[in-house]
């Protein structure tokens, strides 16, 4: 018989409020092989904790149960007390009885009581046939792989590099610098982001540590934390960065002219083109898209200017594999692509209906109009300027049901640039809720109501041109009467989502998104950076909507955790792993089928049967690749698969023990 000690947790009124604590302590005492039973306010505290290891070591415990919050709030912390008392951290049993039980039956005390006596019941029977798991060692290779060069994986890059170790920063345009690069001034300071962002892009190009790959995409993920081997698609730019000086000289003689994205289509590029000026790297790519040379088999012009003979029409695309500890997911974000969603806003029909990223660039002195504000339909300047608020966002119906943040406060930072640059000009702002949670930012938009921004609570219903007017139809919800604006332009501001390609990202990385494609972070709270598989970790609006500052804070803290992970020659592993009895194996291969981490693989076994030496194939698992899901073991038709700490024998104690059996 085992000598089990079990720990009731109060969590103040959590689950003191709702359970009978003394009651459950009295009952499980009763259990068998319980021989310590006892409560504390906060078991997770310092005095709790000592309360664990006291226990172990005066009652002579070899199995703990703590009944108390979520395992994944906790476990971690308990397994340590456990380890200081003297046990193997994993013979310990976690009890939910906070999430499990107090929480959904706070109008029911007594089932409450009577449920956390069975939750730790079971728990306890399970205790019962735990066994010890011994961590495993791996080596770790000292190596980052950021995927994303916006300013989270530019700053990532800069803060791992410059504790010592190698990056390799790789972005799928052909310059660093993400959204950021777009913008003219950020709030509240109203600092030039140009200013900001272009010499971080400089330093992160020149650091001696950081190797930037543009015009990259990663293509495959393998192996495990400390050890992955990535494969990353180079796309052919038919320039050679070896010999190319950036001069110039090709994208001025080319005579093809195409909408440039950069611009979000308002003014022209190249077929060959520098993205902007301050690009980096500072040298251009060739469009195959709209290069006639590959579209029509002639032109060469470029080819014929160049003083350097950079262009290479036979470039092809490249595979380069890297060996890397581990990887940052820095993807980014896009606008939500709303056109046809919210057709009654004229949003792509009437060109006077922008977008707040097409006035970023209008007002930007870099941008096509040279940072004047215009009316894109005729080039006069406007008097009348509406913005319109939670454009997609906060929309359950047509958008998403969440705030992406920092629209409130570009807005405010707009109408001001709006009144500051024209004179005498009108601003009207549509809005649901103003929200400005950020250090200066209440004081930002009170500034921008101060310097005459009139804004209205309320839907905008309608925009339809009248005239030389854009009308725009609405309520104001606090007088309770409909609202008409002639106004000259109407800004949109356009919720914040994943970027296009971050489900596919997700599915190479082997990681989880929420149901708006966000990455999944491993734990809101604790681990906002990390994912649920080990050594993939997150930076930026990847993860959910973001201001700069925000995004900054997240990739520094990331790039804190990855230090953290390399700065060690070896690592452990967690042992919550699976593994296969190959004489039980069938061969069928659905595990490897349905495991999401691609942790098993087909292995080729020999063996004697009947005297004869026979081959087969069985599964295997790689431990250092498995996160303990489970999905192996329960999709195993030959019951060849145990999950180590949840074992079918310790699974079906805990059922025996629930059902009375």
């Amino acid at each position: 018989m085992h000598r089990i000690g079990v720990f009731v947790c109060w969590c103040g009124s959590n689950i003191g409020g709702v359970v009978d604590v003394p009651r459950v302590v009295r009952e499980v005492a009763k259990l068998p092989g319980v021989v310590y039973s006892t409560d504390y306010k906060y078991m997770c505290s310092e005095p709790g904790q000592g309360m664990i290891i006291r226990a172990i070591r005066e009652h002579r415990l070899d199995r703990v149960v703590v009944a108390s919050c979520s395992p994944r709030l906790h476990e971690d912390t308990f397994r340590k007390a456990v380890l200081l008392g003297g046990l193997n951290p994993y013979l310990l049993e976690m009890a939910n009885i906070r999430e499990h039980c107090s929480w959904v039956h706070q109008n029911d005390p007594e089932k409450a009581s009577e449920k956390a006596v069975a939750i730790i019941r079971r728990a306890v029977a399970k205790a019962a046939r735990l066994e010890p798991l011994v961590q495993k060692r791996i080596p770790v290779t000292r190596r980052v792989l950021v995927v994303g060069g916006g300013i989270a994986g530019i700053q990532a890059a800069l803060d791992i590099a410059e504790a010592g170790y190698d990056v390799v920063l790789a972005e799928k345009q052909p310059t660093i610098g993400g959204k950021m690069v777009l913008l003219d001034k950020t709030f509240p300071t109203l600092d030039c982001s140009a200013c900001i962002s272009t010499p971080k892009m400089v330093s992160v190009a020149r650091h001696p540590n950081v190797l930037l790959l543009t015009c990259a995409e990663v293509e495959e993920i393998r192996g495990f934390v400390g050890n992955f081997n990535v494969t990353v698609r180079l796309k052919a730019i038919s320039v050679d960065y070896d010999k190319c000086t950036g001069c110039g000289t090709c994208w001025e003689k080319c005579p093809t002219k195409v909408p440039n994205e950069f611009d979000l289509g308002m003014s022209y590029r190249k077929a060959i083109y520098l993205p902007f000026a301050q690009a980096m790297p500072n040298k251009p790519v060739i469009d195959r898209e709209h290069c006639r040379f590959f579209t029509q088999g002639k032109c060469r012009v470029c080819e014929k200017v160049c003083p350097a003979q950079a262009i290479n029409y036979a470039d092809q695309d490249k595979f380069v594999t890297l060996q890397v500890g581990a990887v940052l997911l820095a993807t980014g974000y896009e606008l939500f692509d709303w056109a046809s969603v919210y057709g009654e806003y004229g949003y792509g029909r009437y060109p006077d209906v922008i977008t707040g990223l097409h006035f970023e660039r209008m007002v930007n002195a870099g941008g096509p109009t040279g940072g004047k504000i215009v009316r894109p339909s005729d080039g006069t300047e406007p008097k009348t300027v509406v913005f319109v608020q939670c454009v997609g966002s906060r929309d359950e119906a047509k958008g998403k049901e969440y705030c992406s943040r920092v629209c409130c406060m570009y807005t405010a930072k707009q109408a001001h640039q709006v009144l500051e640059k024209i004179p005498g000009a009108e601003v009207y702002v549509f809005y649901i809720d103003v929200r400005c949670a950020g250090k200066g930012y209440e004081e930002f938009y009170l500034r921008a109501l101060h310097e005459g921004a009139q804004y209205i609570r309320g839907r905008v219903s309608k925009i339809y041109p009248e005239e030389k007017k854009l009308i725009v139809k609405g309520a104001d919800t606090l007088l309770g009467r409909p609202v008409e604006v002639a106004a000259d332009l109407v800004v949109l501001a356009t919720a914040m989502i994943p970027s296009q390609d971050a489900a596919k990202v997700a599915r190479v990385a082997g990681i989880s998104a929420d149901r708006d494609g966000f990455f999944l972070e491993a734990h809101p709270k604790l681990r906002p950076v990390e994912t649920n598989t080990a050594g993939i970790f997150l930076a930026g609006t990847c993860q959910g909507p973001k201001d700069i500052p925000d995004t900054v804070a997240h990739a520094g803290a990331a790039a804190a955790k990855i230090c953290t992970l390399l700065a060690r020659p070896e690592m452990t592993i967690e042992p919550v792993a699976a593994e296969v009895n190959q004489k039980l194996c069938t061969g069928c291969l659905l595990c490897r089928d349905v495991c999401p981490y691609r942790a098993v693989e087909a292995k080729e076994i020999e063996e004697k049967k009947n005297g004869v030496l026979q081959r087969r194939v069985v599964a295997e698992v790689n431990s250092g690749l498995c996160q303990g899901c489970g999905a192996c073991a329960a999709g195993c038709r030959s019951g060849a698969i145990d999950l180590k700490g949840f074992t079918n024998e310790q699974l079906a104690a805990e059922v025996a023990a629930l059902c009375g059996w």
